[in-house]
């Protein structure tokens, strides 16, 4: 088969792993010592680090074989797709390639799993190895790990790699028992103990050898079972804790060609996918827990975010007056980000908040005025009903939000 054949079928095979980002990846220099790649580098829109640079990496799996049978996979060992594999050599050519072309500045390299975890893992890491050491490869690399791997080869991937995924997939063990019997959660969860353990050792130890500097990362699929956005966030909360993740990724599950009677038909709301991404972001930088996001069992609401939501669901803490509240309240009230929040608060010590700072400040001002009380401005009416303010801040339509009421209905 021709590389650009293979490069058709394993770059699209890849498209299924949301799990792919380079924030928190090391600056490094491409001068000097012949070597070539940089994280800091502008090419093609692919991901953005967390102060705003732009990184285009090249997405692809060694191989789309599997000799898994995870039924929401298109690559399972029973699906009928298109098969494809990259030799080591070909990899390491192709990102070398591209990036010369300036057409990326990284490389996300997952994989099926052929022959055995150890052998798969051995490939990856044989990819990342050359890069580094035979092409002085200085950009951003991820690298799937592999959970059943030997924990020396996940080591090994971590002193190349500036991050390393396990992606646990699915919410609950009984669902990962029933859709991906070959699989183990105790595994997976060793898989990022082990890479957790290394993380601390290299933190206690700055000098000890550079090992995922960008920490690891997870992916879930939203819709292949059955479990509510409150099982998955409190999964993701659990995942944060115990394993110091940098990022919990979604993915909306999408029904492949011939998918077998144990995964829906019809794939979830993208929106869903979206809600979690807000509710995710609000407990890594906003001090929210699942539990306070959503408290009973159910899905987020569809037509306005979970921060609006849980504003309206504890209308005890508002309307909010700027001019007293502290940082981290102030940051929830819709409409106001963390950056404007500390604005406020450096601003009040110069002199009191009035209505016109926040206009200045580009606040979403239809979303914010029920919610707060500056020296010259108070809501028309405290008691206006929360279902009254929903309706005038909802998103969607009500006939959507039918629509999505009979899917989950049915």
């Amino acid at each position: 088969m021709e590389l650009t054949d293979k490069l058709e079928i394993l770059a699209d095979a890849a498209k299924y792993d949301a799990s792919c980002a380079s924030s928190g990846a090391p600056r490094r220099s491409s001068e000097g010592k012949d070597g070539i790649g940089a994280t800091n580098g502008m090419g093609i829109c692919h991901s953005y680090t967390p102060d705003g640079r732009c990184v285009s990496l090249l997405k692809i799996l060694l191989t789309n074989f599997c000799v898994y049978d995870c039924q929401y996979c298109v690559n399972r060992r029973t699906s009928n797709v298109p098969r494809a594999r990259f030799s080591v050599d070909e990899v390491v050519k192709l990102t070398v390639d591209f990036y010369l072309r300036n057409y990326i500045d990284g490389l996300f390299l997952s994989s099926g799993i052929i022959q055995s975890a150890d052998y798969t893992m051995e490939q990856l890491v044989a990819i990342a190895r050359q890069l580094r050491e035979v092409h002085n490869f200085r950009g951003y690399i991820h690298l799937k790990t592999i959970p059943d791997a030997d924990a020396a080869l996940i080591a090994a991937a971590g002193k190349y790699a500036d991050r390393l995924s396990v992606n646990i997939e699915l919410p609950t063990e009984g669902s990962i028992t029933r859709l991906a019997p070959e699989k183990s959660v105790h595994t997976i969860k060793l898989a990022m103990g082990s890479i957790r353990r290394k993380l601390d050792e290299k933190a206690e130890e700055p000098r000890a050898s550079k090992f995922a500097p960008a920490g690891q990362s997870t992916q879930m699929i939203v819709g292949a079972d059955a479990s509510d956005d409150q099982t998955i966030l409190n999964t993701a909360e659990t995942l944060y804790g115990s394993y110091k993740l940098k990022r919990v990724y979604y993915s909306a599950f999408s029904p492949i060609p011939q998918s077998p009677d144990s995964v829906p038909l019809a794939p979830p709301p993208m929106q869903r996918e979206h809600r979690l991404y807000q509710a995710d972001f609000l407990m890594r930088g906003y001090g929210f827990n699942a539990a306070e996001l959503l408290p009973a069992a159910g899905n987020l609401a569809l037509d306005i975010d979970p921060k609006l939501a849980w504003a309206l669901a504890h209308r005890e803490h508002f309307p909010m007056d700027l001019n007293m509240a502290d940082e981290t309240m102030i940051a929830r009230i819709p409409g106001i980000g963390l950056r404007n929040a500390k604005r406020l608060v450096e601003l009040r010590r110069l002199r009191r908040i009035r209505y016109a700072d926040l206009t200045r400040l580009r606040c979403s001002m239809k979303k914010i005025a029920p919610f707060i009380v500056t020296a010259d401005y108070r809501p028309a009416s405290d008691t206006t009903a929360s279902e009254v303010l929903r309706r005038s801040m909802a998103e969607h339509s009500p006939r959507q939000l039918d629509l999505w009421a009979e899917l989950q209905a049915a």
